[in-house]
């Protein structure tokens, strides 16, 4: 696990309890604690205690402003704390979670993605889902027959047309409505190419086809461009772009400035033209 902590304060670098008093309560009670000192008292207490052990090692340190002892009657240390068994079974549990964390980081990943998703649907999108939802209830459950015939290949039972997998069966209903999968997207840009689920309509922006139709359009594939699928809707949001784009450009005649000899500001086709004449 990351340390987040600050750096510990060198004592050899302060010269005044009135330095350690400027950095507050809460810096000094944590470098306090760190140290197995005492950390209760105001702020002047605090500081002229931290400063009292400056120069001074652990075996030095008077046991009045040590923090308290064990059960055991013996100070608490670094070496004494860290090597109890309590504190070796938060570090085992810490190290378990940071692992555990890591192995599941790809399925935390996709539920927040899907969570996402989900949130930023459309009201038509969800509307399709629950008709999809009440068709497929409605139904018998999808079963899959093996043929035995002479060429050996299963012939499935699909009435749903649910997508097959890699083994030639029907995948899991519940991963087909994860995915949305029985919801059409079709592409305009695309020659009305059909993707299904929104995780391949989203993914296909950036592929060939799309790539290449906006490369004949002469339009570039840019960000400002996803969730375009109409012709007309791209060609109108790139004059805009283009608009924008012209409206904040740099005019040198317009906005380049030049000073005649009485002071006055002109910009520089005002300028050349009263240059021209003469009359500067």
């Amino acid at each position: 696990m990351q340390d987040d902590q600050p750096d510990a304060i060198n004592l050899d670098t302060i010269t005044s309890v009135e330095q350690l008093a400027e950095l507050g309560m809460d810096v000094l009670k944590r470098e306090l604690s760190r140290r197995f000192l005492k950390c209760g008292g105001s702020l002047n207490e605090r500081a002229q205690r931290l400063f009292s052990v400056k120069g001074l090692v652990p075996s030095q340190i008077p046991d009045t402003i040590k923090a308290g002892k064990s059960k055991g009657g013996k100070s608490l240390t670094s070496e004494s704390v860290f090597s109890s068994p309590k504190y070796r079974t938060i570090a085992l549990v810490e190290a378990k979670i940071s692992l555990i964390s890591e192995l599941l980081q790809d399925v935390l990943d996709a539920t927040v993605q899907r969570v996402v998703k989900n949130q930023a649907r459309t009201y038509a999108e969800i509307e399709m889902q629950l008709e999809l939802e009440e068709k497929l209830s409605s139904d018998e459950e999808v079963e899959v027959v093996e043929e035995e015939d002479e060429d050996d290949r299963p012939s499935n039972k699909n009435p749903l047309k649910i997508p097959l997998g890699y083994d030639g069966k029907p995948i899991p209903y519940w991963l087909y409505k994860l995915h949305g999968l029985g919801i059409e997207y079709t592409c305009e840009i695309c020659g009305h190419y059909s993707y299904w689920g929104r995780r391949a309509f989203e993914k296909h922006f950036q592929e060939w086809r799309h790539a290449h139709a906006m490369r004949l359009l002469k339009i570039p594939n840019t960000k400002h461009f996803h969730e375009i699928t109409n012709i007309e809707d791209a060609f109108t949001l790139y004059e805009k772009i283009k608009g924008d784009l012209m409206g904040k450009a740099w005019r040198s005649d317009v906005e380049e400035e030049f000073e005649d000899t009485e002071g006055n500001v002109l910009n520089k086709k005002t300028y050349d033209d009263l240059q021209r004449q003469g009359l500067l």
